[in-house]
């Protein structure tokens, strides 16, 4: 597998893009990328594949962001290496958290893309939160070592509820959405996911 990338937004690099579209049907990705396809099937909207440089389904942590941004339109992939503020804070605090990235998973929790073409993201209606939560189950399923869910951001949070009806054992550590427009309000939101994502790495040290 390649090394990777030591700076933010490396997806940007049309040749590291191509690179990267070249792994996505790697072993340990591809039941997750079979079943976003098989949402996308059914929402008749676009799901992005999972970065194959993450854990996939030997994740043992999974990040929970919100929905689909404008950006996956020109990558396909959720990633911390996508040309997005909120990917570049991502990759960070990730690092300085000290978590591995074959630890990660990130999903979304409305995995589709819910805004118009061309249109800025949007937050996720009630009605999409309910379509959604139904695929918590086998993407739970689909990560037989998971340890820890963050979900990132207020909306993201209320998944909560569902995955700990699911697995009532998995520790949730939530945080704030590493958007730029969140973390730049005050120093105390760096601080609060930086917290969280240390809280979470522990939860990872104590499961084999």
């Amino acid at each position: 597998m390649p090394a990777s990338p030591d700076a933010p937004k490396s997806l940007r690099d049309p040749a590291l893009l191509e690179a990267r579209r070249a792994m996505a049907d790697a072993p340990h990705v591809r039941p997750l990328r079979a079943f976003a396809r098989m949402i996308a099937a059914e929402r008749c909207a676009a799901v992005p594949d999972p970065d194959p440089l993450d854990g996939g389904v030997a994740a043992r942590l999974l990040l929970l962001l919100e929905t689909p941004g404008p950006s996956i339109g020109r990558t396909g992939f959720v990633s911390r290496d996508n040309p997005t503020g909120t990917a570049a804070n991502l990759f960070r605090f990730l690092a300085e958290a000290g978590i591995a990235r074959r630890d990660t998973l990130i999903w979304n929790a409305v995995p589709w893309v819910i805004h118009a073409p061309g249109a800025l993201n949007r937050a996720p209606r009630r009605a999409e939160a309910s379509a959604a939560t139904p695929y918590f189950a086998p993407l739970l399923a689909l990560l037989p070592r998971l340890a820890a869910v963050v979900p990132a951001g207020r909306f993201a949070r209320e998944a909560s509820a569902p995955l700990a009806a699911l697995r009532p054992e998995l520790p949730v550590v939530a945080i704030p959405h590493p958007s730029p427009t969140y973390v730049c309000t005050a120093p105390a939101v760096r601080e609060r996911i930086l917290a969280g994502l240390a809280e979470a790495a522990r939860h990872l040290a104590a499961t084999p």
